[in-house]
C-alpha cells in the first residue's frame, strides 16, 4: 500500500510508521513496541535507555560542525487510542493496523490510525536512521501511557534527560506552534448496586452515528455525547414508567467523546408501547438538536429477554448521575480569543459486576478551575451515594516569554513557507506540562505537528502532504540549531 508514497522525501517516515503499526500499542500495552525501539537503537549502535515504565530514550551525537551544540530533545509517545467501529473485526491486542491510502489521505480500516502519536515516533526514527542530515546532539524521548493519564511522563526520571530544548511532536495542525496547554485529571466515579429478578419487557436502546472526537481538541464543537444523551432518554422514560437498568455500556476512553452507547432496560409490559414512542421521539429530537454537528445520529431499540436488573433505586441513581454529571465546555479564556479554558468529558459509562463506573477527563489551563469542576463531581457523589477517585493529575504548561527555540522555529517556518506560523495554546493535555514540572524553567519547549483529523475515532486520518512538509520543516529546524 505504501508504494503509492514512494518519491516523497518523507517516505522513510511512513515506512517506520507502518512498522510501528504492526505492533499492538494501546495504552498500557507498550512493552513490545518499547522493546522494538530498543532493538532499533542497538542495531545502530546508538545509546539507549529503557526505564521501568517502558519509556525509551535514544541518543545520537551531533553531526560534523554540531558536536558542541546544545542537545535537542525530540519527544512523542508510543501508545495510541484503540477505538473501532461496531462490526469491525479487529483485536487491538494482536492485530496490526491496516493502512488505506486514498489520494492525500492515510487512514485505517475501521479503527483509529494511531498517527496520534505514531507519526512522532516515525519522525524520530527516520531522523536517527539518516546519517546525511545535519543536526545537533539529539535525544529521542518516547513515552508510554500518554493517552490514559501520561503515566510514562509521570514515571520519567529527569536525570536521564540531558537536553534543555524540547520539540514535542504531538500537535495536529500544521503551521501552528503550541507554547501552552491545559492541565488535567481523570475522575472516576463508582456506583454500587444489586440485581434482582424482574418481569417485564426487555429493550436495548442503542445510540449510533455520532462523530465523537478528542475530548480536548474537539470539545468546543458541541458534538453529541452518547452517555449524556442516553441519560436524557432514560430520564424521560422514568417520568411515565418504572425503568430498571440491566446494563449500560457507553464509550471506552475517558479522553474520547463517546460515539456510541448501549443500555438494556426492563419496563412493565403495559408500558412497552409508550417506551417505544419515547425512544422514537428522542431519535427525532436529537437529529434536530445535532443537525449541524452529528447529522447521522441514530437512536434505535431491539427487544431482548431479560430476567434480572438493577434495583429501582440503583437505576434511578444511575440516571441522576448521567443527568447531573458536568460535561462539555465549562469556561472560555479571557486572554486568548476562542480558546477553551476549562472543560470536562464524560467519556465512559459502563456497568460491570453490579458496579457502574463513570470516567471523565477534566481539563483546564487554570489549576483552580480544574479542581472546581472536580469538586462538583464530589458533590454529585454525595447526592447519589457514589465514591470518587482522581488519577493521573498533570499540570498546565505555562507560556515562556523568552524562548530561543520558539524564535528559531518561527524564523525557519517563515523561510520555508513564506508566512508566519500561528503561535497558540491548546485545550488538551500535552506532556510538556509534566516536563515543565520535572525539568524546571530551564527547559525551552515548543510543540508542532502535521495535519491530523478526527483523532481518537475510527475516522482518524492524516494528510500525507502535510507529513512530508513537516518532515522538511523538522530537518530545517534542527539544522538551524547550531
Amino acid at each position: 500500500m505504501l508504494e503509492k508514497l514512494k518519491g516523497l522525501e518523507s517516505y522513510k517516515v511512513f515506512e517506520y510508521f507502518k512498522d510501528l503499526n504492526e505492533i499492538p500499542r494501546g495504552s498500557g500495552n507498550e512493552q513490545e513496541a518499547s522493546n522494538w525501539l530498543v532493538d532499533f537503537a542497538k542495531k545502530r549502535n546508538l545509546e539507549v535507555i529503557q526505564d521501568e515504565a517502558y519509556n525509551v530514550i535514544i541518543r545520537k551525537p551531533g553531526t560534523k560542525g554540531y558536536e558542541n551544540a546544545n542537545t535537542v530533545v525530540l519527544q512523542g509517545h508510543m501508545d495510541m487510542v484503540c477505538e473501532k467501529n461496531k462490526g469491525t473485526e479487529h483485536d487491538f491486542e494482536k492485530d496490526a493496523i491496516k493502512f488505506i491510502v486514498d489520494g492525500d489521505v492515510l487512514r485505517a480500516d475501521g479503527t483509529t490510525l494511531g498517527a496520534d502519536n505514531g507519526i512522532a515516533v516515525a519522525y524520530g526514527l527516520a531522523l536517527l536512521d539518516d546519517n546525511t542530515l545535519q543536526h545537533p546532539p539529539v535525544e529521542l524521548l518516547l513515552t508510554t501511557e500518554e493517552e490514559t493519564g501520561m503515566g510514562g511522563a509521570l514515571a520519567l526520571d529527569a536525570k536521564n534527560i540531558e537536553g534543555k530544548m524540547l520539540i514535542n511532536i504531538d500537535s495536529e495542525e500544521e503551521g501552528t506552534l503550541l507554547v501552552s496547554c491545559a492541565g488535567g485529571v481523570r475522575q472516576v466515579i463508582t456506583l454500587e448496586g444489586n440485581k434482582e429478578s424482574v418481569e417485564g419487557c426487555g429493550l436495548i436502546i442503542e445510540i449510533r452515528g455520532l462523530k465523537g472526537g478528542h475530548s480536548g481538541m474537539d470539545i468546543n464543537k458541541e458534538r453529541g455525547n452518547s452517555n449524556k444523551l442516553i441519560g436524557r432518554i432514560l430520564n424521560e422514560l422514568r417520568k411515565e414508567m418504572e425503568v430498571r437498568i440491566h446494563n449500560i455500556s457507553g464509550g471506552s476512553k475517558m479522553n474520547a467523546i463517546p460515539r456510541e452507547c448501549d443500555c438494556t432496560i426492563v419496563v412493565n409490559e403495559n408500558s412497552f408501547d409508550r417506551a417505544v414512542e419515547i425512544i422514537n421521539e428522542y431519535h427525532e429530537i436529537f437529529r434536530k438538536e445535532l443537525s449541524a454537528s452529528d447529522s447521522e445520529i441514530q437512536v434505535s431499540f431491539e427487544n431482548v429477554e431479560v430476567s434480572d436488573a438493577l434495583t429501582k433505586e440503583c437505576s434511578n441513581r444511575i440516571i441522576d448521575t448521567l443527568l447531573m454529571m458536568p460535561n462539555g465546555v465549562q469556561s472560555m479564556s479571557m486572554q486568548i480569543d476562542g480558546l477553551v479554558e476549562s472543560s470536562t468529558n464524560l467519556g465512559v459509562c459502563i456497568s460491570e459486576d453490579n458496579k457502574i463506573r463513570f470516567e471523565s477527563a477534566i481539563r483546564s489551563s487554570v489549576e483552580s478551575r480544574k479542581w472546581e469542576i472536580a469538586k462538583r463531581g464530589d458533590a454529585l457523589c454525595k447526592l447519589v451515594g457514589a465514591s470518587v477517585e482522581y488519577q493521573s493529575a498533570y499540570p498546565a504548561w505555562q507560556y515562556r516569554e523568552d524562548s530561543k527555540l520558539r524564535e528559531c522555529m518561527v524564523d525557519t517556518y517563515e523561510k520555508i513557507s513564506g508566512k508566519k506560523p500561528e503561535i497558540s495554546a491548546i485545550h488538551a493535555g500535552l506532556e510538556c506540562g509534566l516536563f515543565g514540572g520535572k525539568f524546571g524553567e530551564e527547559m525551552d519547549m515548543v510543540s508542532f505537528g502535521p495535519n491530523l483529523h478526527d483523532v481518537h475515532t475510527p475516522n482518524e486520518w492524516v494528510e500525507i502532504s502535510s507529513v512530508d512538509r513537516c518532515w522538511t520543516y523538522l530537518k530545517a529546524v534542527l539544522k538551524s540549531l547550531k
